[in-house]
C-alpha cells in the first residue's frame, strides 16, 4: 500500500516522523508532497497512491479522478469541506476526518480571541473582563464543549444551541444552559463562539438579523468557516451598531474593506491558526495515519463522513 501525505502547509517534523513510523511499521510505503505550489504537482502525486492524508488541501473531483488506486482519504482535522465527498463516494472512496484531535487548540484560541477583543487588542485603553459575561456556544460538538468548559472555568455564564444534540443531559453534565433556538442564543450572549460547519443549510446563515439582536458591546468569535457568515449582513450590522465586534480565524473575502471601515472592532488572524499548535499538529497527523492502517487491516470505518 502507498500512502501520500499532501500538505501545502506541512505537518511538524515530529508529526511526519510519527506518521512514517505508523505507516512503515504496517509494511506500507509513505510518500510526501509538502509545500507544493501547483495543483499539477498534486495530480501527479496521487496517480498511484492507495491512501491520502491532507490538512486544508483541496481534494477536488479532478484530484479524485487522477487518483486511480485511491481507496481512502483522511482529512487531518475536524472539518472536511475541502474534500469533494460526492466525487469520492461515486468512486467508492472512504473519506474520514480525525474528530477531537484539534479541539483543544481551537477552543483555547476561541477563548484567547475573546480576551484579545475585550482588552482592545492589547493596545492602551481600558478594556473589560470576560468573567461574568454571557457566552453562547453555537454548535456543541467537541470544540464547542471545550469552549464552554473553559468559559465556565473563567467565570462566564454559558449557554449553547445545537439542533443535532437532542439529549439534554449532554448540556446538563457540563452545567451549560441549553437554549431552544439560534435566535435565543444570540439575543442572550455577550460573546458567541461559532462552531458550525459550512453546509448548504449554514452558508451565509449568520448575518444582519442575528448580529443586531446581540446585546450592547457583544462580540462574535468565528473559528469555524468564513462561508457561514453573510458578509454583507455583517458589514451592515457593524455599520449600524458601533458597539458590535467581530473576530475571526478565517479572513472574510471582504476583510480588507471591513478592517478599513471598522478598525479595531474587526480582527482576522493572518492565517488560520486554530490547529496551529505542536500538540494538535502531531495528534491529527498520527490519528490520520492510524486510521488508514486500521482501515486496511480491519475495515474499520468509524470516522467515515461520506456514508
Amino acid at each position: 500500500m502507498k500512502v501520500l501525505v499532501a500538505t501545502e502547509k506541512p505537518f511538524a517534523k515530529a508529526a511526519v516522523d510519527g506518521i512514517r513510523r505508523i505507516v512503515e511499521d504496517a509494511g506500507y510505503t509513505l510518500c510526501l508532497l509538502e509545500k507544493y505550489t501547483d495543483k499539477a504537482q498534486l495530480l501527479e502525486a496521487v496517480a498511484d497512491v492507495d491512501a491520502l492524508i491532507v490538512r486544508s488541501d483541496k481534494v477536488t473531483a479532478e484530484v479524485v479522478a487522477a487518483a486511480r488506486n485511491l481507496k481512502i482519504v483522511v482529512r487531518a482535522g475536524a472539518g472536511y469541506d475541502n474534500v469533494d465527498l460526492a466525487a469520492c463516494t461515486a468512486r467508492g472512496i472512504v473519506v474520514m476526518n480525525t474528530p477531537g484531535q484539534n479541539s483543544n487548540a481551537v477552543a483555547e484560541l476561541a477563548i484567547g480571541m475573546m480576551i484579545f477583543m475585550a482588552r482592545n487588542q492589547f493596545t492602551p485603553g481600558t478594556g473589560s473582563e470576560i468573567k461574568g459575561k454571557r457566552l453562547g456556544i453555537h454548535a456543541y460538538g467537541n470544540v464547542g464543549r471545550l469552549v464552554g468548559r473553559l468559559g465556565k472555568a473563567m467565570g462566564m455564564e454559558v449557554s449553547a444551541f445545537d439542533p443535532f444534540v437532542s439529549d439534554s443531559s449532554v448540556f446538563e453534565a457540563d452545567g451549560v444552559k441549553q437554549v431552544s433556538s439560534v435566535e435565543e442564543l444570540y439575543a442572550g450572549s455577550d460573546y458567541v463562539s461559532l462552531h458550525i460547519p459550512a453546509t448548504e443549510q449554514t452558508r451565509k446563515s449568520i448575518g444582519y438579523a442575528l448580529l443586531t439582536s446581540m446585546p450592547k458591546g457583544a462580540t462574535l468569535v468565528n473559528t469555524a468557516r468564513k462561508e457561514v457568515i453573510d458578509e454583507e449582513g455583517l458589514s451592515k450590522a457593524l455599520a449600524e451598531r458601533e458597539d458590535l465586534k467581530y473576530i475571526t480565524d478565517i479572513a472574510a473575502d471582504t476583510q480588507a474593506a471591513l478592517s478599513e471601515q471598522f478598525g479595531k472592532r474587526v480582527f482576522a488572524t493572518a492565517k488560520k491558526m486554530g490547529a496551529e499548535t505542536a500538540e494538535a499538529n502531531i495528534n491529527a497527523g498520527l490519528a490520520a495515519a492510524s486510521q488508514i492502517v486500521d482501515f486496511f487491516r480491519t475495515g474499520n470505518t468509524r470516522f467515515q463522513v461520506n456514508k
